[in-house]
């Protein structure tokens, strides 16, 4: 369908996912079931496919990953170093969202092998340049 002669990116998104406990904040993390980072903790996201756009993408990496669904997400940063991903080339569209924990029950699926909250101040070490990517903002 298209041909270029130029390399293309791949395009990704990643959902940062705040919950509120009734106490604390928390971030919604899956543990990836497969390479690279297998066994790693990291944002719930994925590949794009091509005839989605982002947010569509986003919400349906969140949902196939955590089985969190019918929420409002927002478009929050592109994060483009060259070296983010070791498999190629990959760009990634950052979202994220507030949630009342208690509203959503959070089930692994897809490449997901555990999707579970921890509390923002005690992050697991986590996959890819995700630590930056929830961290953007912090100067």
């Amino acid at each position: 369908m298209y041909t270029y002669k130029y390399p293309h990116p791949a395009v990704t998104t990643d959902c940062i996912v705040f919950g509120f406990d009734g106490t604390k904040l928390n971030l919604l993390l899956i543990n990836r079931g497969i390479e690279p980072y297998k066994g790693s903790w990291a944002l719930p996201g994925g590949f794009m496919k091509i005839d989605e756009t982002a947010e569509q993408g986003a919400l349906r990496e969140l949902q196939e990953e955590t089985g969190v669904k019918d929420i409002y997400i927002e478009q929050l940063q592109a994060f483009t170093a060259v070296d983010r991903d070791p498999r190629e080339r990959v760009m990634t569209i950052a979202f994220m969202a507030f949630v009342r924990q208690e509203k959503y029950e959070v089930i692994a699926g897809d490449d997901a092998a555990k999707a579970q909250w921890f509390p923002v101040k005690s992050l697991p070490q986590l996959a890819f340049d995700h630590k930056e990517i929830i961290s953007w903002n912090d100067d």
